[in-house]
């Protein structure tokens, strides 16, 4: 089973239906932690990295690379993506814990420029004991990246302490 780096990579969705005959008919959805799903589901999504990452040129090469037959990775590949995929064009709300000090809030407002997320609203809350909550809710339709990105360069900001999704629509 293939660990992830971060906790928003651990969460897989996958298509669920009541019935469990006709998975194609369904528009209901689960949060499954990786951990726990069977191993085709994780072999599909790495293959899936393998081939957006440019590691493999071909689903051939890529399900090769995982062991996973190429008819597993048709079947499965519409119905596993990366909990991050899920919020393209979608509203996502940001919390971001800052240090107190000039020029902070600029740089996450550039960053998330950089990525084309367009900025709702910004609310800061008074710094208490040095630090400040940041809430920033941004569409993500045009974005460049992945909100996982996006989280991962707002965290590299000097004084930024963390950054998370707060909430999505």
């Amino acid at each position: 089973m293939h660990k992830c780096s971060r906790a928003v990579d651990t969460f897989l969705q996958i298509i669920y239906s009541d019935k469990r005959t006709d998975m194609s008919e369904s528009n209901d959805y689960l949060l499954v932690k990786a951990d726990v799903l069977p191993e085709v589901f994780v072999k599909v999504m790495e293959a899936k990295r393998l081939l957006n990452s440019g590691k493999a040129v071909s689903v051939n090469e890529a399900v090769k690379m995982v062991s996973l037959s190429r008819s597993a990775y048709y079947k499965y590949k519409d119905a596993v993506m990366p909990f991050y995929e899920t919020s393209q064009g979608k509203i996502v709300t940001l919390i971001v814990a800052v240090e107190n000090f000039p020029g902070i809030l600029a740089g996450i407002i550039q960053c998330i420029a950089f990525a084309k997320g367009n900025i709702l609203t910004i609310n800061q809350n008074i710094p208490i004991n040095g630090l400040a909550d940041v809430s920033v809710s941004m569409e993500t339709d045009r974005m460049t990246c992945s909100i996982d990105t996006l989280i991962n360069e707002v965290e590299k900001i000097p004084g930024v302490r963390s950054c998370r999704i707060m909430a999505r629509e």
